[in-house]
């Protein structure tokens, strides 16, 4: 037993950089009242004293504010980090080494009894502030789940879930898997995705006319009569086997999948922004009055540019 409580304490110690001491740990923090607690109440459950386990618990969560019920299994070296608000279903299972930060929940999705409700966790998996993981399913060794994210389907070991509900996110190297959503109108089968404005109609004509002349006069040469970057999606690449990971969703942004298309939004906007610029300045050097640095390509005048 006291082996067992220095492991606890000594892991805490190496993984909270806010731990001064050890007697501190012992003393001032939560989590780890929460698992000795625990520890007494599963041996009383086990022993088929329900009610003796069951209020044992219930003191442990007034205690610290962590209801776990005494029928979870919760294996060495884990650390409930501040812990507010944590709640561990009957069936739950946390294996070795694991993290679990404050507001998370191991809850389940049915309500029969005798089954397997409540999620497992393997070992080294980290879960972040807020997160809800709800079903009797595994979540793999040394995965880990953003913060705030609701995962309600396996997650494969080393991968990373994020988002309401949770996208799995593969790390580098493996294969990315697919998700349940419903594809857009230009990815349905047989549909060709739309293209740019530039590409087709007045435009095209008007860049492969106009823009090639003006090269010289703006000082920054288009690429085959083009503006740079024109048509072409901007590259991301999402490595999540850094040790960066942010339990609280904040630090890399790469981890959740509307952050990152957020991200690229605003990216695109600027650059459509420059580009804009570099052809009303185009438009100008050629004689085109542009007003009060609008864009002068409204459909009329447009027309009689393109005739």
């Amino acid at each position: 037993m006291f082996q067992q409580l220095r492991e606890d304490i000594a892991c805490i110690h190496e993984r909270d950089p806010a731990a001064r001491s050890r007697f501190e740990i012992l003393t001032c923090y939560p989590g780890l009242h929460a698992i000795l607690i625990h520890r007494l109440a599963h041996r009383l459950w086990r022993a088929g004293w329900y009610w003796a386990g069951r209020f044992v618990s219930h003191l442990g969560r007034l205690l610290t504010g962590i209801e776990i019920h005494p029928g979870a299994r919760i294996g060495r070296r884990v650390f409930i980090d501040h812990g507010f608000g944590v709640v561990i279903g009957e069936t739950a299972e946390v294996g070795d080494d694991c993290t679990i930060y404050q507001g998370v929940t191991l809850g389940g999705t049915r309500l029969y009894k005798g089954e397997k409700r409540h999620p497992t966790l393997e070992e080294g998996v980290v879960v972040g502030a807020g997160a809800q993981i709800l079903g009797g399913f595994v979540v793999g060794a040394h995965a880990r789940v953003g913060s705030n994210a609701v995962v309600i389907k396996p997650v494969p070991a080393g991968a990373t879930a994020v988002g309401n509900p949770a996208r799995i996110i593969l790390p580098k190297g493996r294969e990315e898997q697919q998700d349940d959503r419903v594809p857009g109108p230009c990815e349905a089968a047989g549909s060709k995705a739309r293209p740019a404005p530039w590409e087709a109609g007045p435009w095209k004509e008007l860049l492969q006319r106009d823009v090639p002349a003006a090269q010289e006069s703006i000082g920054a040469p288009f690429a085959d009569g083009l503006p740079p970057d024109i048509g072409q999606p901007a590259s991301a690449s999402v490595d999540t086997a850094g040790s960066d990971f942010a339990p609280y969703g904040v630090g890399r942004s790469d981890d959740d999948p509307l952050v990152r298309v957020l991200h690229e939004l605003i990216d695109h906007t600027a650059r459509q922004d420059a580009r804009i610029e570099r052809l009303c300045h185009a438009l100008e050097e050629l004689g085109q009055r542009v007003d009060n640095g609008q864009h002068p390509l409204d459909a009329e005048r447009l027309n009689r540019m393109v005739d």
